[in-house]
């Protein structure tokens, strides 16, 4: 018994032990991780780049004061807002202030300082500092000083509408919980100053703090460190007049704070030595308890928000290497396809591979439910300007195919009935009864153009080739979803092949046109039925097997594309797990060595690259870009879109220019960004999951329209650009 026949199993009707899985829970599981890093990235933009870095002390538009009381105007420098309060430090009591920190860098240093000096402080931090290094709040608190919340990012707390206020101090508060363990009721507006410089807003603000619980904590002495004036004038500005208490303004961050450590190890021993004494806000100006330990479900929340944000940067990290990465591997695979594409033209144009192939061809249709398209695709077989034998294998078809066929009378054309058994074994039929050594196989929807059997099967003269691909190309172009379509078939799987080829690496040879050896075919054992993508697994069976595979450009075919997206939906889902499967069943290659090496270490690895990681990189690329038009540089994340789609449009208008095909459709490519990539690497996201999750697949259908006109040709195809007024038929088996 043949190895043809041994592989082909004989169905009544059905595919064997296939079980019918509609997976759910990976849409699920997509839906979470997408709503998941959304909200890191909108916690990591708000944290990062709603961030106010402007100086405490810059000078900041002034509004009326008309409405502050004179009481808090000419009050001490901590502030009541609920009750219109204050109190000020004592006599010759300093309370040393520092704001925006913590900071890795000048945090500790400020920290050892003080503790040199035996003299304690209060920080006032910034809520995304906090989380981002929460070890340094810990020590702060360990080490007696106070902390003070100086809002999450350093916004302008008397211009903010009031959810943000809030949602500034209660951020600023858990972040500090979530840190220490323990809450403060201090509180110090950015870019504020003393009682007197306070406007109606900043008094607002204030006063919402103070409904809120907080104390608001202003300054009686600004060192002006900010400004970075040297040593001496920051010490200076921060020494007191008189033996009044003060409140000292300085900063642990925002940057270069060397002049605040060098000044504070000079001013601190000389104020002492004055006979000033050093306290927190809450010992000058006796708060009976500044810092209270945190309730439980407080710590919980903070910790969360911590976590949180520690994660953000993490994955923030990681996602923009990731990014990069795609984008420089993307960048070298459309150099390395439009070089290949030349070289491949350059190669063509030096001359046929060999004497004329002219002995005759077998051409093998395999067909169920065929009877919308089959006489186009046989008439156009007969019209071939090469001899040929045309088996039509009529796969257990319900709509009359075999009847049609054999009423048309054509000469050269035989009819093979049997029982469905699906396309794998309709092609071992074929196979079997075919007369000649070189064999094409066509599917029953393509119409070929008079040269493209003599054309396909020229390389043939190189003994070395075992497989042939065609040019397939989309009739029903009609519609945005025909154009994107063809510019798929023109720019991305023609290019692609042409890369393949030179590389010697071709995975696919389309079902839709293609031409094989009779005896390479056997050697492989046939046409396997255990993937669903059985040319995919047949091309790489010839690869392992030795055989070289090549494309030709100028074999010609027609076919019917998707008129639908659930149509579309289901014929790309087939061919990505198909190819999943193949690829899987044919890993041996990765260590192999020869034609088989060539096709795993440079054709499964693109594959595994281009049609299956960087596809699942697109959910986050376009969350991604969502972020950075909300918090990065809109200009140039659409700069960085627009680059990436020029490059697009022109790999385009060459590939048509070599396909001798009209630009026009690429007006179209845009859209196509934001409609049909998503379908595809939704596609690709499901097939996944049903590969990892061990399930099976059953043959999708695809719908007929019998948009192929009976005469062949390109000519023949010129308005046929849609589909309207035409009946859909369902094809499968041997689709």
């Amino acid at each position: 018994m043949s190895p043809i026949r041994r592989r082909s199993r004989q169905h009544s009707g059905r595919r064997p032990s296939v079980r019918d899985v509609t997976p759910r829970t990976h849409w699920l599981l997509l839906a979470t991780l997408v709503l998941t890093l959304s909200a890191a990235l909108l916690l990591q933009g708000y944290s990062r780049h709603m961030f106010d870095s402007t100086a405490d002390g810059a000078v900041q538009a002034q509004g009326p004061d008309t409405g502050v009381p004179d009481g808090i105007v000419e009050g001490g420098p901590v502030i009541d807002g609920s009750a219109a309060r204050t109190a000020a430090p004592a006599a010759r009591t300093i309370a040393l202030t520092f704001d925006d920190g913590p900071d890795p860098v000048w945090t500790p240093k400020v920290l050892d300082v003080l503790r040199r000096h035996h003299v304690k402080a209060t920080f006032f931090t910034v809520g995304t500092r906090v989380a981002e290094h929460p070890e340094l709040a810990r020590r702060i608190v360990a080490e007696g000083h106070q902390i003070g919340v100086h809002s999450y990012t350093h916004t302008n707390l008397g211009q903010s509408p009031a959810w943000r206020r809030s949602l500034e101090l209660r951020q600023t508060q858990l972040a500090i919980v979530g840190a220490t363990g323990v809450t403060t009721p201090l509180m110090r507006p950015p870019y504020s100053s003393s009682n007197a410089a306070l406007t109606d807003a900043d008094w607002r603000a204030v006063q919402a703090a103070g409904h809120e619980g907080y104390l608001t904590v202003l300054t009686t002495l600004d060192s002006e460190d900010w400004k970075r004036p040297g040593t001496d004038r920051i010490v200076a500005k921060a020494t007191p007049r008189g033996t009044a208490g003060q409140i000292v303004l300085m900063h642990d961050a925002g940057g270069d704070r060397s002049q605040t450590v060098a000044a504070l190890e000079r001013l601190l021993p000389r104020l002492q030595a004055a006979g000033f004494r050093f306290a927190t806000v809450g010992q000058a100006v006796a708060l009976p308890a500044a810092e209270r330990p945190a309730v439980a479900a407080d710590q919980w929340q903070g910790r969360a928000l911590v976590t949180a944000v520690r994660s953000t940067d993490w994955t923030l990290d990681v996602i923009t290497w990731l990014l990069w990465a795609a984008g420089a591997i993307s960048l070298l695979r459309a150099i390395a396809v439009f070089a290949a594409a030349r070289r491949h033209v350059r190669l063509r144009r030096r001359g046929p591979w060999g004497e004329p192939v002219t002995e005759p061809v077998s051409v093998i249709v395999p067909a169920y439910n065929e009877s919308a398209g089959i006489e186009a695709a046989v008439r156009s077989l007969v019209a071939s300007d090469h001899p040929v034998e045309v088996i039509v294998v009529d796969d257990g078809s319900t709509d009359g195919t075999a009847d049609l066929v054999e009423s048309l009378g054509l000469p050269g054309v035989r009819v093979i009935r049997q029982l469905n058994a699906g396309k794998p074994a309709a092609l071992n039929t074929g196979i079997a009864a075919a007369t000649n050594e070189l064999l094409v196989m066509v599917d029953g929807d393509t119409v070929f153009e008079p040269d493209a059997v003599r054309m396909i099967v020229q390389p043939f003269a190189d003994p070395a080739v075992g497989a042939v691909s065609g040019n397939a190309k989309v009739v029903n172009r009609g519609g945005l979803l025909g154009r994107w379509q063809h510019i798929e078939y023109v720019v991305g799987f023609n290019l692609d092949r042409r890369l393949f080829d030179l590389a010697e690496c071709m995975p696919t040879v389309p079902g839709a046109v293609g031409a094989f050896r009779r005896s390479a075919l056997l050697r492989v054992g046939g046409v396997g039925d255990t993937t669903l993508a059985e040319d995919t697994d047949l091309t790489m069976a010839l690869c392992r097997a030795g055989w070289r595979v090549v494309y030709e450009e100028r074999a010609k075919a027609w076919t019917e594309a998707p008129a639908s997206l659930g149509a579309l939906w289901k014929q790309r889902y087939r061919w990505c797990y198909g190819t999943l499967q193949a690829m899987w069943k044919h890993r041996g290659a990765f260590v192999q060595r020869g034609q088989a090496g060539k096709l795993g270490r440079r054709g499964l690895i693109y594959l595994l690259l281009f049609q299956v990681l960087l596809p699942l990189l697109a959910p986050i690329v376009d969350v991604f870009a969502v972020y950075g038009l909300v918090f990065l540089d809109p200009v140039r994340i659409v700069g960085l879109w627009f680059g990436f789609l020029v490059l697009q449009l022109l790999l385009g208008l060459y590939a048509f220019r070599l396909d001798g095909e009209r630009p026009g459709p690429l007006w179209s490519m845009p859209l196509q960004q934001f409609v049909y990539r998503q379908l595809m690497y939704l596609v690709v996201i499901q097939s996944v999951y049903t590969a990892v999750a061990g399930s099976r697949l059953r043959w999708q259908r695809m719908e007929r329209y019998g948009s192929l006109p009976p005469q062949q040709g390109t000519q023949a195809t010129q308005g046929t650009q849609g589909t309207q007024g035409t009946q859909p038929r369902e094809a499968s088996g041997a689709s």
